[in-house]
């Protein structure tokens, strides 16, 4: 008599995420980010995932930044100090503005303004909007749990006394759950991850400094900013 043998697969069993569907031997999920976890997803879903916001793990990560060429290190410094130097003119501006409103004098004729100067018609809005890559909607998720966090009043406090600071966000293509931030001044650094795959251990300090020669070359490409309170945000698309 032939005995019957029970055949056992080292494969587990993956339900997708949207559908509840198991999967069948052969098939692949693809790792989605979602509420702050790792989801499943079977093929036939994938769209559907996309639809709903979900947020692909890995592949197809065009990190479009807004700076298309490479920024070296010394830019990064050019770039804090004009900005301060913007500000001084800016205040002078506003200064010689507020003579001329209450009257001041100058040793030159104020130029005349133009009578034939037409007014400027308003343009008509444009319709066009760019569709996220993959990689921003990481980015974009990555900061708004960064402004949730108390790095936050970090970042604004140290604004206060060195002013503006220069951000970089990328996505790390070797977890490609995690997001660095990179928050960079004349005379020190921050950088912090965010993992979208466990959004409930919050934002970690990974480490800081003093010198911006101490970064990596594409942690000097600049794609966001800092608000007055200390959030992040990502850059506006050039026109």
């Amino acid at each position: 008599m032939v005995g019957t043998r029970d055949i056992r697969t080292n494969q587990q069993d993956i339900s997708c995420d949207v559908c509840g569907r198991t999967l069948l031997r052969g098939e692949r999920a693809e790792p989605f980010l979602a509420g702050g976890s790792r989801r499943q997803v079977c093929e036939l879903c994938t769209a559907r995932a996309q639809q709903e916001g979900w947020i692909r793990e890995s592949g197809a990560d065009e990190l479009t930044l807004r700076s298309s060429r490479h920024e070296g290190r010394g830019r990064i410094v050019d770039r804090l100090r004009a900005r301060r130097e913007r500000a001084r003119e800016v205040s002078d501006a506003q200064s010689a503005q507020e003579l001329a409103e209450t009257g001041a004098h100058f040793d030159s004729a104020p130029g005349r303004a133009s009578d034939t100067a037409r007014p400027e018609v308003p343009r008509s809005p444009r319709q066009v909007r760019a569709v996220p890559t993959n990689a921003e909607l990481k980015m974009q998720r990555a900061l708004e749990v960064f402004n949730a966090s108390d790095h936050v009043r970090t970042v604004g406090g140290v604004a206060r006394s060195l002013g503006a600071p220069a951000v970089s966000v990328r996505p790390l293509a070797e977890r490609p759950s995690v997001v660095t931030i990179t928050v960079m001044w004349e005379l020190s650094w921050y950088r912090f991850e965010v993992d979208l795959s466990d959004e409930g251990s919050g934002v970690r300090r990974e480490a800081q400094g003093a010198e911006l020669g101490e970064l990596a070359d594409d942690e000097h490409v600049v794609n966001a900013a800092a608000d007055e309170r200390g959030g992040l945000h990502l850059a506006a698309p050039a026109a």
